[in-house]
């Protein structure tokens, strides 16, 4: 996908992207690094400013949970975040070496890829 000509690139201080910014309905809808709108309604420009600083791109570490094409859920990590996709690996819990499964999802994020902990269904890995 390619971004929304209307999304605007928002960036911290030090330059890094954290996300988007989107001028809804006289206000603006702040989108993080997964293509998520990050408020339920349009808010002043500020606010979504500072709810995407404050958010920062530490949630990109986090343990995901991914719906595999057998109906499994699957532990994994965030490799690679870009309006062309998001790429996925089995959590390989720092082994370096371990051979791992890689998988694509798409921009914007959707209901394929979660949080783990709001998995609605038991996760495996080969690794646990």
């Amino acid at each position: 996908m390619t971004l929304p000509e209307s999304w605007i690139a928002h960036r911290r201080e030090d330059r890094e992207l954290v996300g988007w910014i989107d001028p809804v309905d006289g206000g603006f809808i702040p989108y993080d690094l997964l293509g998520r709108p990050r408020t339920s309604a349009p808010v002043d420009w500020l606010a979504a400013e500072e709810l995407l600083e404050e958010l920062g791109i530490g949630y990109l570490a986090d343990v995901y949970a991914l719906l595999a094409e057998d109906g499994d859920w699957i532990r994994t990590r965030i490799v690679e975040v870009s309006p062309a996709g998001i790429g996925v690996k089995e959590d390989d819990f720092g082994d370096i070496g371990a051979a791992v499964s890689t998988y694509r999802v798409p921009f914007p994020i959707d209901d394929r890829l979660v949080p783990l902990a709001e998995a609605p269904g038991p996760v495996r890995s080969r690794f646990l």
